[in-house]
Formats: C-alpha cells, sequence, structure tokens
C-alpha cells in the first residue's frame, strides 16, 4: 500500500516575485517531485520536444480531453489552448509522488476545484515591494520596457487574489522563502488526508487491543 499520497503543489506570483527561481530549488530538493507538463494546441517550436516540453495536441484533442474531465484546469491563451492533463498527475499522486504547477490564480482555481481538489497545496509568493519588483524585472535583462510595463500593470491583478491561496511567502529574503516553502511542504505531506495507510494501522492496533481484552 502506498505509505503517502502525493500533492499537487501550486505555486503562483506576479513575474518577477521569485516563483521561478523557488520552483527550481524545490526540484533540486527532491528530485521525486516532477514538474507537471501543460498541453497545447500551438504548433511545436524548434528542438521542443512532445511529451517533455508540452503534450502536442490538436483543437479536437484538446476539447475532447477537456469534455471527459481530463483536464485539471484548461485556458484560451492568443488563439490557442492551454491546460494541464490529469492522466500523469493522478498516477503521481496514487503513487505517493509530488507534481508541482506554476501556473497562475485562473489556473489554480480550477484545480482547487477539481476532481483532485482535496490533494492541493497553494502557495502565493508575494514581493517585499512594488519598487522592488520592478527592479527585479529589469534586472533580468530579458524584457523590453514595453513588456515590463505591461508585467507591472498585470501584477496588481495577480497580487489581489493572494487571499485565495493556502499560505502567501513574502520574498524579501530567497534563502528563508525556500526554508519555509520546505517546511511547508513537509508538514503538508503529513495531513492525514495525504496518508491513506493510517485507516489500516488503525484497525491493526483496533485488533491488538481487543486481543489484549
Amino acid at each position: 500500500m502506498t505509505r503517502r499520497r502525493g500533492l499537487l503543489i501550486i505555486l503562483s506570483s506576479p513575474s518577477g516575485a521569485g516563483k521561478s527561481t523557488l520552483s527550481k530549488r524545490l526540484l533540486a530538493w527532491d528530485p521525486s517531485l516532477s514538474f507537471s507538463v501543460s498541453a497545447t494546441t500551438r504548433a511545436p517550436r524548434p528542438g521542443e520536444v512532445d511529451g517533455q516540453d508540452y503534450h502536442f495536441l490538436t483543437d479536437a484533442q484538446f476539447k475532447r480531453d477537456v469534455n471527459n474531465d481530463g483536464m485539471l484546469e484548461h485556458a484560451h491563451v492568443f488563439g490557442n489552448f492551454y491546460g494541464s492533463p490529469r492522466g500523469p498527475v493522478q498516477e503521481a499522486i496514487d503513487e505517493g509522488r509530488d507534481v508541482l504547477f506554476d501556473i497562475d490564480w485562473q489556473g489554480a482555481q480550477q484545480i482547487v476545484n477539481s476532481a483532485l481538489g482535496q490533494h492541493t497545496l497553494s502557495i502565493f509568493i508575494l514581493p517585499p515591494s512594488i519598487a522592488e519588483l520592478r527592479r527585479r524585472l529589469i534586472s533580468r535583462g530579458q524584457d523590453s520596457d514595453e513588456v515590463i510595463a505591461k508585467r507591472m500593470q498585470k501584477s496588481w491583478d495577480e497580487i489581489s487574489h493572494w487571499g485565495s491561496y493556502d499560505y502567501v511567502l513574502v520574498n524579501d529574503d530567497l534563502d528563508r522563502t525556500f526554508g519555509d516553502l520546505q517546511t511547508i511542504v513537509t508538514a503538508t505531506r503529513l495531513r492525514r488526508l495525504q496518508q491513506p495507510s493510517l485507516v489500516a494501522h488503525v484497525r491493526k492496533l483496533q485488533k491488538e487491543f481487543e486481543e489484549l481484552a
């Protein structure tokens, strides 16, 4: 019997708050933890591998999966569908392996409200200040001023949904925030719901107690 049932670990934050860095650290900390591979209807880009970068589906395949409850969450973005297939996630948590999701608040709510919602752990990452958030976006050197401005405009909408998450961390110190993240994951893994073997163990204890009587 599986000693522990896996978790669907959701990390969300505005761009620049440190979510990607924390996700990479979490995956390095526990190699058994896997990253959820999304499905998409867009065409593969050069070098992308089906099943590794994305699960590439046709529109018909994607819609069929949605209609058959095969997507934990999905959205239509810039003319293409994106979503999180349920099958691989169900298999992982049944085997006691956790799955990490790097998604926005809308996707997070869909997963929380899905058939696997009771096994979710949702964490929102806040920046220490808006000025620091902007500084981090600029220091990455990846985006133009126009893109940074759009990311900043979107950030407050994302931050405004912080109250719908199980835990909220202010990332003012990366090492301390990661330490808190490890503590949260470790504690939630011990949640009664995640330990299906406890029922059999308690029954065993009950039988032993009755034999003593």
